[in-house]
Parts: C-alpha cells; sequence; structure tokens
C-alpha cells in the first residue's frame, strides 16, 4: 500500500511541474514590489546609425516645388511599382557596400555610420551650398523605408516584419508577430543585434517590468528577436493542466496494463 501511495505522489509531482505556471505567462510583472516610490528612469534609446543595405526614403520641398521635382520620385511611378514595401524597394535609396546612398544632380553621399538627422543636415547643406539659397525654403524629408525586424521561435507568426514607424520596442514586436505562443521561455527572449564591431546578444526577461530598462527593450532597425521554446515542451507532457493530467492518466493506464500482464 505505501508503494502505492509513493507511486501516486510522484504521478502527481510530476503533473505539477510539468505544466506551464500562470506567472511565467504574464508580462512585466512587479517581482520586486516596494511601498517606496520609485524614480523615474529615462529611456534607454540610441539614435540608430544606418548600415549597409538600408533603404531610405528622400524627399526635397521647396517653397516653390518645381524646383525640386527632380530630386523626387513622382506620385505616378510610386503608384506603378505597388504597395509600400515594393514602392521602397524600388524607389527607396539603398546603402551601397561603400555606404553611399546615389542621389539625382547631388550624386554620391555617404551615409553609414550616420543617423537620419546627420544625413538630413548633409543633404540640406549640398542643396543650399550648390544648388539653391535660403529664401527658395529648401528642406529635406529623411525617413527610413519602414522599420524592419526579424522574430523567430516560439510566436506565432514568425518572420520578418515591416512597420511604418521611426521607433519600436520589443512589446509591440511580439504583439505584431501574433504574441508569445504558451510554449515560448518569456523569462529570456534573445535580442541580436549588429553594430560597427559585430553582433551584440542581449537577454530580456519580458515577464519582469524592469525589462524595459533594458537597453534591447527599444529595438533597432534589423534587430533579429529569438524567442526559445521552454523545458516543458521539449518533455512533451503538456503545456496546461488538462493536457499534463491526460498525460498521468495515459501512463497510469500504461502502467496497469503492463502489470496485469506481467501478473498474469
Amino acid at each position: 500500500m505505501n508503494r502505492i501511495t509513493l507511486y501516486i505522489l510522484l504521478l502527481f509531482s510530476f503533473f505539477f511541474t510539468s505544466c506551464i505556471p500562470s506567472k511565467d505567462l504574464i508580462y512585466l510583472q512587479e517581482k520586486n514590489k516596494s511601498t517606496a516610490s520609485q524614480p523615474v528612469e529615462p529611456v534607454a534609446f540610441k539614435p540608430y546609425r544606418l548600415q549597409i543595405n538600408d533603404i531610405l526614403n528622400i524627399k526635397i520641398k521647396a517653397i516653390d516645388p518645381e524646383l525640386v521635382e527632380i530630386f523626387n520620385v513622382t506620385a505616378q511611378t510610386q503608384s506603378a511599382t505597388g504597395g509600400n514595401e515594393l514602392s521602397n524597394y524600388f524607389n527607396g535609396y539603398s546603402v551601397d557596400d561603400h555606404g553611399n546612398i546615389r542621389l539625382p544632380i547631388l550624386g554620391e553621399v555617404n551615409v553609414l555610420g550616420r543617423t537620419i538627422e546627420e544625413v538630413t543636415t548633409i543633404i540640406e547643406g549640398r542643396l543650399l551650398k550648390e544648388y539653391f539659397n535660403k529664401q527658395a525654403g529648401i528642406f529635406a524629408v529623411v525617413k527610413l523605408a519602414g522599420f524592419r525586424y526579424t522574430i523567430n521561435g516560439e510566436v506565432n507568426t514568425p518572420g520578418t516584419k515591416v512597420l511604418y514607424q521611426d521607433r519600436v520596442n520589443l512589446m509591440e514586436a511580439v504583439a505584431n508577430a501574433g504574441d508569445i505562443a504558451i510554449t515560448g521561455d518569456r523569462k529570456n527572449v534573445k535580442v541580436i543585434r549588429r553594430n560597427a564591431t559585430g553582433n551584440e546578444t542581449f537577454s530580456v526577461d519580458l515577464t519582469d517590468v524592469n525589462a524595459v530598462n533594458s537597453p534591447a527593450f527599444n529595438l533597432q532597425p534589423n534587430d533579429y528577436i529569438l524567442v526559445n521554446p521552454v523545458k516543458q515542451k521539449t518533455w512533451g507532457t503538456g503545456k496546461t493542466g488538462i493536457e499534463s493530467l491526460s498525460t498521468v492518466i495515459t501512463l497510469l493506464s500504461l502502467a496497469t496494463t503492463t502489470f496485469l500482464l506481467l501478473k498474469n
């Protein structure tokens, strides 16, 4: 009788440890609660510096639009090349292997390692110095052709995503990928970031509210996000209590059948 009781206890212990706890599924929890007021921390954000193969949308504006018409893609060309992403690919300015973009009239402009604001200043400076005076009201609008990132692993819709906004944080990226699956490890989300010196890998615990203070929480274009599976998926015991209970019942049934066959 003691042996049977032990087996039952072991099976129930297996049942409770094999399913995924709800606290591992809840985002941004206050794990270290304190009654003292917490100081507001500044958002960790660094301006993005352009890399090879980035695509820029550049529009030159002036008081008289006809003065700068040659610098801009026409509305007819944009509509002929299809949707936003396809249009950006054909009509945007791609950073080549030497870090340059090639603009009409202006020719090559080196943008590698520069911020969007710096590129804007360079283009406006050259236009005013070489072709226009201040009375023309020349100014440039420079934007990345979409915020591109790749997310893989235990998410509902993995792949390369493009969002048409200037800034994207990790929670927005996960939501845009259909959320992390129940088998995804929210406590150890990897963000791999490419920079001038190589690749940098960050680990972010999205179940902890302090994740917002991570340098990887605010993404940069071309970041790669990887969500690995939790150990329960490797065990194959079930994601929820019901699934784990089904596994336990199956094991009990198999054990009982084996015992009866051996007994006979």
